[in-house]
């Protein structure tokens, strides 16, 4: 186990609850060294449970494994799952169901312990690790993510049940933070997995479950979410009034359509006047329906919407702040076709990203699922994947198209879309053609590439 998750506790949201049920009694006494004696959750056999198509199967088959993924993928609840099955030759490997989440108390409990809040002294042979420096003055204040996207392995992680510590903790925390001696009363983060959820997504939830095959918030809102901030922001307004404390940021994800969800705008508001740096990171991936809905995120007219209120709130507030989509490319679904798609819907808006990201596949994710086995595992039709890595580099470079570097590529996609018409000098156009070919004259003998624009 990573040493940088007992020597801060912002790593911890990373364990898995069965651990920390038990980190209690790893922690040496004051008197006495305690006998420490493993805790085996007996709950299930390999006589009961879900079986999965055998390892022999999944290797031969990619059907076989999309079911396979599927399986488990819905087991990944501690409410209703079950233990899963998966027969090796003559051997059966068993997979036990969820673990627990912890209670508000546990947890509590966990973050309370004696945390050096550094990293090992192991490390400073090495320099140290300047990773620290990023989570050294956060505080993680939830456990879990029912977002529920399908290249985010948190369901596997945390699971898609929201548990989160008291608002006596985290400001005890907080105090703590103001008395180390390098604090410049910056708090950097108070977030998770998701900073914005703190309560499971629904009753239903805590009745039964979540439901099995389907998401909280995409493709759209389900009716039966409850939407509120309130308890997060009396957290956030307690903790920016305590002695010593400058600013309080937000920097862990912010699902923007659970925040439209919910009717009172007050969070939205203060995050806007508070807890912003400069900029807001929020992750609408793309623009096409069809990619979203195989990334399981929301259309891209939520991301329209929470734009237009945040700029019109930051206004409000006279400050410049900006808005960074996260974006991405080559996800599963995603043709030169959508790729083109994206490169305009980020012209029209006015949008030059400095940074995306090319898919990558990553384990336990249905995302990953789809990209080797080219289906859905949910509908087990064929999805399309952009394998080759030209293909690839080019519906990267038209996320891009601004850029010098990326225009041979860039010329390349829109032919091999048959989007000649975006090659030229017209307002509507993202590259102007190759100085270096001659161009193809229409029947007419006019240049469709239209008149070149005079440089004033």
């Amino acid at each position: 186990m990573n040493s940088l998750a007992f020597f801060n506790p912002r790593f911890t949201s990373d364990l898995f609850d069965v651990i920390d049920r038990n980190l209690g009694d790893l922690v040496p006494a004051q008197t006495s060294t305690p006998v420490v004696t493993p805790k085996v959750d007996v709950r299930e056999t390999p006589y009961y449970g879900t079986e999965c198509p055998s390892y022999e199967n999944v290797c031969n088959s990619k059907k076989e494994y999309a079911v396979s993924c599927r399986i488990q993928q819905d087991e990944q609840d501690f409410f209703r799952g079950r233990a899963v099955r998966q027969r090796h030759g003559s051997r059966m490997l068993v997979q036990n169901q969820p673990a627990i989440p912890l209670s508000r108390e546990e947890l509590d409990e966990v973050y309370a312990l004696p945390y050096m809040r550094t990293y090992h002294p192991m490390y400073e042979v090495d320099g140290g690790v300047p990773g620290i420096e990023e989570v050294r003055f956060s505080i993680a204040h939830n456990r879990g993510c029912f977002g529920g996207c399908n290249f985010c392995s948190l369901a596997f992680h945390q699971g898609r049940y929201i548990t989160s510590r008291s608002k006596e903790s985290i400001v005890r925390e907080a105090k703590i933070l103001t008395e180390l001696p390098d604090f410049k009363g910056y708090i950097h983060d108070i977030g998770g997995p998701t900073a914005n959820f703190r309560y499971p997504s629904c009753n239903g939830q805590e009745e039964r479950g979540l439901c099995k095959g389907k998401k909280c918030l995409a493709p759209t809102i389900c009716p039966n979410l409850k939407s509120n901030h309130e308890e997060y922001l009396d957290i956030l307004r307690t903790v920016r009034e305590l002695p010593k404390v400058k600013k309080v940021f937000i920097r862990s994800g912010i699902r923007y359509d659970y925040m439209l969800a919910d009717k009172n705008d007050s969070f939205f508001r203060e995050l806007v006047a508070h807890h912003v740096s400069g900029q807001l990171k929020v992750a609408p991936e793309h623009c096409s329906a069809a990619v979203l809905d195989k990334m399981g995120k929301p259309h891209i007219e939520a991301y329209l919407e929470f734009s237009k209120r945040y700029f019109k709130y930051t206004k409000k507030e006279g400050k410049e702040q900006y808005l960074v989509p996260y974006l991405m490319s080559s996800h599963p679904g995603s043709t030169l076709k959508e790729a083109v798609e994206l490169a305009l819907f980020l012209k029209k808006i006015g949008i030059r990203p400095e940074q995306v990201q090319d898919f990558y596949p990553t384990p336990g994710t249905v995302s990953t699922c789809m990209f080797y086995t080219g289906l859905d595992p949910y509908t087990l039709k064929e999805v399309y994947v952009a394998k080759d890595p030209h293909e690839k580099a080019m519906q990267r470079a038209l996320l891009q198209y601004f850029n010098p570097r990326n225009a041979d590529l860039v010329r390349e996609a829109l032919k091999r879309a048959g989007r000649h018409d975006l090659i030229g000098y017209g307002d509507k156009c993202l590259i102007v053609p190759d100085k270096k070919s001659k161009p193809q004259f229409n029947e007419r003998g006019k240049n469709p590439y239209g008149r070149k624009k005079k440089s004033r």
